[in-house]
């Protein structure tokens, strides 16, 4: 509620995430506080300096990686990961 989401949301996220395969049931998720700034910036803007963000994925393997990195680089490097 302090963040102004609904249980329909984080239940749809999960499906997404089912979806593409980056969900594990055994494991569930771990949804992890960020604070990108003050709040009159949009949602949608970087920090002004990017930081270090460490992923750890379900298969033991750990990626870090720029804030500041593409969205859709992300994804493959993810998936690419995952893969191997």
């Amino acid at each position: 509620q302090r963040h102004e989401l609904t249980r329909s949301q984080i239940y749809g996220w999960r499906r997404d995430l089912k979806k593409k395969g980056l969900w594990s049931p055994d494991r569930g998720a771990v949804f992890l506080p960020l604070d990108f700034g003050a709040q009159s910036e949009p949602a949608h803007s970087p920090p002004a300096r990017p930081v270090l963000v460490e992923l750890r994925l379900g298969n033991g393997r750990c990626l870090r990686f720029d804030s500041s990195m593409d969205g859709e680089a992300l994804t493959g490097l993810i998936r690419a990961v995952e893969a191997a």
